[in-house]
């Protein structure tokens, strides 16, 4: 999930708005300005209630963000990397990079966020007692009335035991603590995610098919969310189950053909791009300094008539936006941080900072196709860089 706007980093952590939160914004203000606010507190102006529900929408995306905040800060403090948190149509994403190490970090990761919440819910449920008891029952108080409930409500339905929801993540902890096999358990609880997702587009259907009203199709689409996560979810954790071991100097292309920082595009594509089957092409300058990434599809977004003019630094994925790893890395733990500006790509580092390598989505869907070669448990006995041949220096990029 992309952030459209940057908030900017709340301790330490990065926080940004999606697009698509305008949306539940615009729901909730236009829901609450001329529906639930007139109707129990009647008699005040137009702009009272707008005024009202515009504060409440701010209120509620605070507490969603306190809610991935807390999600984000319990990982950290379980050596955890969190890339950054989004707020969007659906809730708030904390996006970790890296999987807990034991189902009891599991779990106080999981846990926290509803906890959160309920927190909240208090928070505001007690704000709402005192101002009604100084000024008796009034808009104000019903503002903070609603986020209580709203907020309660939050946390009872993330602790369902469905991924991708929080309670999921609790389920997986517990079997996982159970039973010893992480892999079976976030099997399991991406499953039961499944299965409920599926429930609420049923539910949701049947209650607009039988008059009840549109707000089913608000449920089909959260039951469709879950759906799609929760198999996400399950093939992510196949994906970390077959690559088990696999270390990144296994798999990766050794010494890649460079280019020059100060190369034209022209030149890098009659040199290189239509002489050989490549798409990424790394930058090193001078200095043997890592200096950026090209990948084909940045070459192809440049102008004809500008392809003699820029040079390559013009168009690289910035060297400190580029994923980096050294080969003795899991290759499952770099995985989550292949994203952004090089379309998942990764160079691999030696202790000096010179490139030996590069990890592109060739590499790792052959990996993956390979890893199915392998018999047995990959959790038993040696698997992955203690089975692997050395890698060839000599293969191309792909």
């Amino acid at each position: 999930m992309r952030s459209s706007i940057r908030l900017g980093r709340i301790g330490g952590v990065s926080v940004g708005l999606n697009v698509s939160v305008l949306f539940i914004v615009a729901i909730l203000v236009f829901g609450l300005a001329f529906g639930r606010f007139p109707a129990v507190y009647p008699g005040l102006s137009p702009v009272a209630y707008v005024l009202a529900g515009l504060a409440s929408a701010v209120l509620f995306l605070a507490s969603l963000l306190a809610h991935e905040l807390a999600h984000a800060l319990m990982a950290r403090r379980h050596g955890i990397e969190v890339s950054q948190i989004t707020l969007w149509l659906l809730g708030g994403v904390a996006e970790l990079r890296g999987e807990p190490r034991s189902p009891g970090a599991d779990l106080k990761i999981a846990v926290v966020g509803p906890l959160t919440s309920l927190a909240a819910g208090a928070l505001f449920g007690g704000v709402a007692l005192l101002l009604s008891a100084v000024w008796g029952p009034s808009l104000v108080a019903g503002m903070f009335g609603y986020l209580a409930g709203v907020n309660v409500l939050l946390a009872v339905f993330n602790l369902i035991p469905a991924a991708p929801l929080d309670g999921g993540r609790v389920l997986r902890a517990a079997l996982w603590a159970r039973s010893g096999d992480r892999a079976g358990a976030a099997i399991a609880a991406a499953r039961a995610g499944r299965v409920f997702g599926y429930v609420l587009i049923a539910l949701g259907f049947l209650q607009v098919v039988t008059g009840l009203g549109f707000n089913g199709l608000w449920l089909a689409l959260i039951g469709l969310f879950l759906v799609n996560a929760a198999s996400a979810e399950e093939q992510q954790t196949r994906i970390g189950t077959a690559l088990y071991g696999v270390r990144v100097g296994d798999v990766m292309t050794a010494r890649p053909i460079v280019a020059h920082p100060d190369e034209t595009v022209a030149e890098l594509i009659d040199r290189v791009v239509m002489r050989e089957r490549l798409s990424t092409y790394p930058l090193v300058g001078d200095d043997g300094a890592f200096a950026g990434l090209v990948t084909l599809n940045r070459i192809r977004r440049v102008e004809p008539a500008q392809r003699a003019t820029f040079r390559l630094r013009d168009i690289a994925c910035p060297p400190d936006e580029v994923p980096r790893t050294r080969p003795d890395e899991a290759l499952t733990e770099l995985l989550p941080r292949m994203s952004g500006c090089t379309d998942g790509r990764a160079v691999v580092l030696d202790a000096d900072g010179h490139l030996v390598g590069l990890l592109t989505p060739t590499d790792i869907s052959r990996a993956i196709q390979t890893a199915e070669l392998h018999n047995g448990d990959p959790y038993l006995g040696a698997r992955g860089a203690d089975l692997a041949a050395p890698y060839d220096e000599r293969r191309p990029v792909p």
